[in-house]
Formats: C-alpha cells, sequence, structure tokens
C-alpha cells in the first residue's frame, strides 16, 4: 500500500481510527476511576482495599501482556485486538452492576484482561502500519487520543459522582468498545501465515501466581496480617520462588511468552525499565492525589479531577512534539530530558504534601505530564525501531509489561505505605493522617524516578534515521486498508 498519506484520510487513516478509539477506551479508563474513589469508598466501604482497584486491574493486564504479544506474532494483530476489546466491555458490565467492593475488585480484574490486549496491540499495529519518520507525526494523532480523555474523564467521572452515580462510569465504556470493533472488523485485514505452536501455558501460570502473590503481600501486610507475620514472609518467599521458576522455564520452552534475549539487548533493558518506572509512577499520582485533595482540601470530585487533566493535558502535547525532537536529537536525550521534567514535578508535588495549594499542585502535574510525554513516548519507537516485524509484538510487548508491572508493584507499594498510616484509621481517616500518608507515597514517587534516571543514563544512542531494513514493509503478515 502507499505509505505517502499519513492521517485519518490516507488508505490507513481508517485502521489508524480504529486504533485510536481502542486506546481511547483503555484511557478514559484510567481517568475516570481515579476521581470516582471517594464515592466509590463512601458507597461500598472498605477504604484500606481501595488500591486494589487499580491493583487488579493491573495485575491482570501484567500477566497477559506478554501473552497476547506472543499470541500476535503467531496468528495476528487482529484477533487479539478484538478479544481484549470484548472482555473490557464484560469487565464494564459487570462493574456496573457492583454492588460490594470485592464485587467491584474482581470485575475490575476481568477489565484488566482484557486491557493487557488493547494497550500493546494498538502500539504494535501502529508500528506496523508506520516507519519511524511517520510513527513521529501518528505519536500526535494517538497522543490527543489521551488528551481528549484527560479531559472528558475527571470532568465525567466527577459529574456521575456528583449528580448522578459512579457506577455510570463503566457504562460509556460499552458503547466505545463496540465502535472500536466495528471499525476494526470493516477496515482492519491481514494475512498471517500460520504454522504450529506450542504456547508456554505454564510459564503463564507461574508468572501469574507468582505476581498475585507478591502484590497481595504487599497491599495486606500491615493491614490484614503484621509484616514479619507467617503469612507476609509466606507470600513473599512463594512469590519470589514462582518467579524464579517462570523465569527459568522461560529459558527451556521453544516458544517462551517472555523471552529472556529481550533483556540481553542493552537498548530493550533500559527501555523496559524506563517503561517501568513510568508505570509506577504514574499509577501512585493518577491514584492517590484525587484523593487525596478530596480528603485534605474538602474539594468536590469535579474540581480534584482538575489536577489529573492537567497531567495529561501535559503528556499528550509533548508526546505530541516528542517525535520532531528525539528525530533531531535521538531517542536518549529525548527521553532523559522527559525524566527531567519528571523529577522537577516530583519536588514541587512533594512539597505540598503538608500544606496543599491547588493552583501550585495542577502546575506540578503539568509539568510531570510533559515528562512523561517525553520520557515515555522515545522509548517505544526505539525499541520497535530495533527488531524486524517477527520481533515487535514481542518487544513491543515486554515493554508494556513492563510498565503494566511497574504500575502494578509501584500501587502495591505505594498503598502499603499509605495503609502504615491509613490502615487502621477506618472508612473515614483524619486530614493529618491522608496528609502523611500522602507524603510517604509522594517521596517514594521522588525515589522511583531517581531510578528511573539512572536507567534512562545507560540507555544507548540509536540512530533515529536509520530503521532496520524491514521497518518499512509489513513483513510476513501483510496489511491491508
Amino acid at each position: 500500500m502507499s505509505k505517502s498519506n499519513v492521517g485519518l484520510s490516507g488508505e490507513r487513516g481508517p485502521i489508524l481510527l480504529a486504533i485510536m478509539v481502542a486506546t481511547g477506551l483503555a484511557a478514559l479508563d484510567t481517568t475516570i476511576l481515579s476521581t470516582a474513589v471517594p464515592s466509590v469508598v463512601q458507597d461500598l466501604g472498605n477504604f484500606a482495599q481501595f488500591p486494589w482497584l487499580f491493583s487488579i486491574y493491573l495485575l491482570a493486564q501484567s500477566v497477559t501482556v506478554p501473552l497476547y504479544a506472543k499470541i500476535s506474532d503467531l496468528f495476528g494483530r487482529k484477533p487479539v485486538l478484538l478479544l481484549g476489546i470484548a472482555l473490557f466491555i464484560l469487565g464494564s458490565i459487570a462493574c456496573s452492576f457492583s454492588g460490594s467492593m470485592l464485587f467491584l475488585i474482581l470485575s475490575r480484574g476481568l477489565q484488566g484482561l482484557g486491557a493487557g490486549a488493547i494497550m500493546p496491540m494498538t502500539i504494535t499495529i501502529a508500528g506496523d502500519l508506520y516507519t519511524v519518520e511517520e510513527r513521529s507525526r501518528v505519536q500526535g494523532y494517538m497522543a490527543s487520543v489521551w488528551g481528549i480523555s484527560s479531559v472528558v474523564g475527571p470532568a465525567l467521572g466527577g459529574l456521575f459522582c456528583q449528580y448522578l452515580s459512579w457506577q455510570g462510569i463503566f457504562v460509556i465504556n460499552i458503547p466505545l468498545g463496540l465502535v472500536a470493533m466495528g471499525l476494526l472488523v470493516k477496515n482492519f485485514h491481514e494475512t498471517v501465515h500460520h504454522r504450529d505452536h506450542r504456547l508456554d501455558w505454564l510459564g503463564g501460570a507461574l508468572l501469574t501466581l507468582g505476581l498475585s502473590l507478591l502484590i497481595l503481600a504487599l497491599l495486606e501486610g500491615g493491614v490484614s496480617w503484621a509484616w514479619n507475620s507467617l503469612e507476609s514472609w509466606g507470600a513473599f518467599g512463594l512469590g519470589a520462588l514462582l518467579i524464579a521458576a517462570f523465569l527459568w522455564t522461560q529459558t527451556r520452552v521453544a516458544e517462551p511468552i517472555l523471552p529472556l534475549w529481550v533483556f540481553t539487548r542493552p537498548l530493550l533493558l533500559t527501555t523496559s525499565l524506563i517503561s517501568f518506572g513510568v508505570g509506577a509512577i504514574l499509577l501512585g499520582i493518577s491514584s492517590y492525589l484525587p484523593t487525596f485533595l478530596e480528603r485534605a482540601l474538602g474539594l468536590p470530585p469535579l474540581v480534584s479531577g482538575s489536577v489529573i487533566t492537567a497531567l495529561m493535558i501535559g503528556w499528550p502535547l509533548a508526546a505530541s512534539y516528542s517525535g520532531r525532537i528525539y528525530l533531531r536529537i535521538g531517542f536518549r536525550k529525548t527521553s532523559l530530558a522527559g525524566i527531567g521534567f519528571l523529577l522537577l514535578g516530583g519536588l514541587l508535588l512533594y512539597t505540598q504534601a503538608a500544606h496543599p495549594w491547588l493552583p501550585f499542585i495542577i502546575g506540578a502535574c503539568l509539568v510531570m505530564g510533559v515528562g512523561f510525554g517525553l520520557a515515555a513516548t522515545p522509548i517505544i519507537v526505539a525499541a520497535q525501531a530495533s527488531v524486524d516485524w517477527k520481533h515487535r509484538g514481542v518487544v513491543t510487548g515486554t515493554n508494556q509489561f513492563a510498565r503494566a508491572v511497574g504500575s502494578s508493584v509501584g500501587i502495591a507499594l505505594f498503598g502499603a505505605l499509605a495503609n502504615s498510616v491509613l490502615g487502621h484509621t477506618g472508612n473515614t481517616p483524619s486530614v493529618q493522617a491522608v496528609q502523611g500518608a500522602t507524603g510517604r507515597v509522594f517521596l517514594a514517587i521522588l525515589v522511583v524516578i531517581g531510578l528511573t534516571l539512572i536507567a534512562g543514563l545507560f540507555m544507548p544512542e540509536t540512530d533515529t534515521h536509520r530503521p532496520k531494513p524491514n521497518e518499512t514493509q509489513a513483513g510476513p503478515q501483510q496489511v491491508e486498508a
């Protein structure tokens, strides 16, 4: 197909629109729930359990990303993305009928199973359709989805919580998901050369159980049981043992879901570590900041959501320009500049834990949003550009897996720090307790940013103007508009 036209009006335009709508499905859900947490807790109780609303979603996403990525390299991107959207819709329907915190947590897990396919597949399809130079423009379109979602999501979440019901925030996912599926079925056609495959189901099971136990130990330690208890040591120990067994199996099976050769390449290793940090930092801010503002300043959900809007506006604006920047100065320098903005914003945010002032916090979040846009976008393109088509799904999936695991571990770790203060305060903790817990979370976020900066310093320089030989081709799987 012709590669001359990059945009929604070209031959590839309908496919780009389809993956933009699919991306919007997950992006909207990220921003809309964060402002609804206080209303959910007020209705369902169990304040100490609210981190599970994010952790179970991220856990389900994390453990399925590498499996979906592997399947997409074997059988095609389209069926995997359609499956992910369908699961996300089912999870959203279940969330809207939740009458208890436990049922809502389990329903969020079902949503996570769908999100595990949506995010890596949309990025991989973009990598299949566009060259490195073209992706610098496509990023603007993809970033606009996050920008629109960042404005619409918190506003919708606040409106539903203040005037209707928080259950309604999940209902709006249904029409979006159906539109995305319709666009994909009509416009995205691919031919895959099939051969016999053996999927690594044992590895998938070990990864799922291992990560589940580690996150369980982090979230429930100091709440359901003491940190030095038999339950805590058992969960940590068995989880670590299962993860070690998973890594061992990946060196023994013919078709591993997470091939370890990815982590032997400096570029892929460092970009995955940066993604890990980005995931942890983002979820730490977006999940705790609105709750902090509502509890500490008494702000309504609609106002507290404006903070997340500032964060998400800065991200797509920076991401839309990041392509021009990394084509001039390279992926590494662009990513390091982004991490620098994250560090500045994190420092500004930490100063507000004890005496918060809303305009200053919004400004700090805007700075951090710019950092996310410059740090996260170049590393994905750099990783994809370093391999050909048959490995692009695995490489993209590994990068997204690292980000999802970072989000899962980050929210669990931050939850453990917060619960060390809030765990025994009931459903209505004092303002002082909320400020103390948030201060610990903000300090931990600063530490994660510092570690992410170290990973960025070790990222090798890459030539953005010399893509791989197969970079401009769809490869064995022919993609047609």
